[in-house]
C-alpha cells in the first residue's frame, strides 16, 4: 500500500492525481480506465478540500492499494472533517432537465457510475471514502 498525506487544497489536486497515475501506469492500466479514474479521484478530492474543513483547511490522506485476480485499484480517502456520507444523497434524477434537477449530486453519481465498487465509512472521527477500479487488461 502506497500513502500520500497533504493539505486538502485544490492546489493538490495535481500532485494527487500524479499520485494515483503513478500508481496505474505501473499496472499497465489502459488509458480509457485511468482518465476514468482520473476524473473520480478530482471530484473527490476537490469535495474534500471545499466541504471536509471549511472555512478552514485540514489535511487528507489518499491510500492506493493493488490486489489480484481481477486486477484492482483501491483509492481509499481520509479526512478529519465534518462527517458527511457522500452515498447517503439521493442520486440525481438525470432525466431531467439541468434547470429542474436539483444542486449537487452530479459528482458523485458520475463516481459511482464510473467505479466498480464505492463505499464510505466514518471511524475514529474520520471520513473514509473508497473507491476501488478493475484493471482490464
Amino acid at each position: 500500500m502506497k500513502e500520500l498525506i497533504l493539505e486538502a487544497v485544490d492546489e493538490n489536486l495535481n500532485q494527487v492525481l500524479d499520485f494515483v497515475n503513478e500508481q496505474l501506469e505501473a499496472l499497465d492500466c489502459p488509458m480509457k480506465t485511468q482518465i476514468s479514474v482520473d476524473v473520480a479521484v478530482e471530484e473527490v478530492f476537490v469535495n474534500i478540500s471545499h466541504y471536509a474543513y471549511s472555512p478552514a483547511v485540514g489535511p487528507a490522506t489518499i491510500r492506493a492499494e493493488v490486489t489480484e485476480d481481477p486486477l484492482c485499484v483501491s483509492l481509499t480517502f481520509v479526512d478529519n472533517g465534518v462527517p458527511y456520507d457522500p452515498l447517503a444523497k439521493e442520486d440525481p434524477d438525470i432525466t431531467l432537465s439541468a434547470e429542474e434537477r436539483q444542486i449537487g449530486g452530479l459528482g458523485i453519481f458520475m463516481v459511482k457510475k464510473s467505479m466498480d465498487d464505492v463505499s464510505y465509512e466514518y471511524k475514529d472521527g474520520q471520513n473514509i471514502l473508497t473507491i476501488k477500479k478493475n484493471i482490464e487488461g
